[in-house]
């Protein structure tokens, strides 16, 4: 023993580096799985490599600040500097390409809006509520009035790490936002103050029996027990991947995500492409009517767009019976978080604002506009892009990825490889460790408010109190033709309707204003 221990002590370091490399050498040359490995051994290796790292190279040193997708670092760049409250300024005029089409250009008014020294927004400078009442035309027994137009998109415990969850919904809590709780059912990570709209989908997670159908009495237990739960969205479809479902593999279900969502531990769960609680129309309006008698809250339903019969069906029974959703929630085809087939990202579903135009036209038809609370999401969460969804008929802006930056995504596209390096798209417990929740946290308040306070500066640039009073007029879009713009009005053929507006003071009373942390 004590000559193999001086045999291995005076043999120099240089051998034991050529030894691995044999060793490596061997294993390629006899492995079949990799070609390039085998056809190149030890240097294959590099191959892989760089592809791994591939997306940080172009994102860091390849690519240029506007070139980038679905985000660009110029705009990443915006929310990182944003919620970290520095300077997100830029010099030396835009870097834009303003001949481009879709380009968006907001028209200011002559004489901007200026708020009187005893207005609302003098004290609170990002102070936003939404103009409308949720469940106020159906009157439902809990109306809500979200206190923010800016708020969390639907992301499931599970799409997202404990921490970048718990994080988000404390940032909202601080905000004033509602956090949109995803598919995958009501966590304690939801519950840190927040508002919370709660999502059911397909899987009827959270609120499902053993056969993994509805059940009522769940629903209604758990909007008694949390009355934070502020309003319920039914998920029809999402822009990622519209008209599917999902599974969730058994290696990545623990203790604590089969007790939140009601399944079985050691076995995969589908969560299919359709709700088994209605398949039509008119039974949609019947649920959703069942839903808001039990629990008392305004009920509403999320949708990617594409074909629009069902849409005319459902307004005609609206008007029949008189009934319908509070809410809708418009998802473009360029929305996403976790993981979706490319053919379903890439080519399902319209991208919003040819998504949105289309069913509020169909609303407008009808005379069913301001009954309905619409809510936009799908890359939205930029001040430019947010105006024109609420020129456009929105009244509420969703955000997912954009918030999910503000607590420290990198872009790094892995979410559907449970190995997101920053801790935010992962259940694996060494790189959520990396999430400080009081750091993020701040940092989603940050952003929330920042992004509202731009909305609110445009706003009053364009001559408005409020973004609701945007109308297709006040934005041009560019055509790509000449320098050629147009306005919006004219890119979509409708004018929005007028949203009941009496000033900002008028929101702020409002009885069923959301929640904002008031604690110091």
């Amino acid at each position: 023993m004590d000559q193999l221990k001086e045999l291995l002590a005076s043999t120099p370091w240089w051998v034991y580096i050529l030894l691995l490399l044999l060793i490596v050498f061997v294993r390629d040359i006899l492995q079949k799985k990799h070609t390039i490995s085998h056809n190149f051994p030890i240097v294959g290796h590099l191959r892989y490599l760089l592809e791994r790292i591939g997306p940080e190279l172009r994102q860091y040193i390849v690519a240029n600040n506007r070139e980038e997708l679905p985000f660009n670092r110029s705009q990443r760049s915006w929310i990182y500097a944003s919620s970290k409250k520095q300077n997100n300024y830029q010099g030396f005029g835009t870097d834009q390409d303003q001949s481009a089409a879709g380009y968006v250009f907001i028209n200011p008014a002559l004489f901007p809006y200026t708020p009187k020294p005893d207005h609302p927004n003098v004290i609170h400078k990002d102070l936003v509520p939404c103009a409308k009442l949720m469940g106020g035309y159906n009157q439902r027994k809990r109306p809500f009035r979200p206190r923010s137009i800016v708020n969390i998109s639907a992301m499931s415990f599970g799409s997202l790490s404990a921490r970048a969850i718990e994080s988000l919904n404390r940032g909202a809590y601080t905000a004033g936002a509602f956090h949109n709780t995803g598919e995958g059912g009501y966590s304690p990570y939801h519950q840190k103050g927040a508002d919370t709209v709660l999502q059911i989908g397909t899987g009827y997670f959270g609120v499902r029996d053993e056969n993994g159908n509805f059940d009522l009495n769940k629903l209604i237990e758990l909007t008694t027990a949390h009355p934070q739960i502020r309003a319920i969205e039914i998920k029809l479809s999402q822009g990622a991947k519209p008209g599917k479902g999902g599974v969730l593999p058994a290696s990545k279900i623990t203790r604590e995500i089969a007790e939140i969502r009601h399944i079985p531990m050691g076995q995969d769960v589908v969560s299919p492409s359709n709700h088994s609680a209605f398949s039509t129309p008119a039974q949609l309006l019947d649920f959703i009517e069942l839903l808001a008698a039990e629990t008392g809250l305004p009920v509403g339903f999320k949708a990617a767009v594409g074909k629009l019969e069902l849409w005319e069906e459902l307004t005609d029974l609206m008007l029949e019976k008189n009934i319908g959703p509070d809410f809708i929630a418009i998802d473009g085809g360029e929305g996403g978080t976790g993981a979706a087939p490319p053919s379903f990202a890439n080519h399902v579903a319209l991208p919003f604002v040819f998504a949105f135009a289309a069913v509020y036209k169909i609303f407008q038809k009808k005379g069913l506009t301001n009954r309905v609370v619409f809510i936009a999401s799908g890359k939205l969460g930029f001040p430019s892009n947010a105006l024109m969804a609420f020129a456009m008929g929105a009244d509420l802006i969703n955000v997912a990825r954009e918030a999910m930056m503000s607590v420290g995504c990198i872009q790094a596209q892995s979410c559907h490889t449970n190995t997101c390096p920053a801790g935010v798209a992962t259940q694996n417990k060494w790189l959520q460790s990396g999430i400080d929740v009081k750091d993020k946290s701040a940092r989603s308040a940050q952003y929330l408010k920042t992004l509202r306070k731009e909305i609110l500066e445009i706003t009053h640039a364009a001559g408005y109190e409020h973004p609701c009073q945007m109308t297709m007029d006040d934005v041009d879009v560019g055509m790509g033709d000449n320098n050629y713009t147009t306005t919006l009005t004219q890119a979509y053929k409708y004018q929005k309707e007028p949203v009941p507006f009496s000033g900002m003071n008028s929101l702020i009373e409002c009885p069923h204003l959301g929640a904002i942390k008031t604690e110091n």
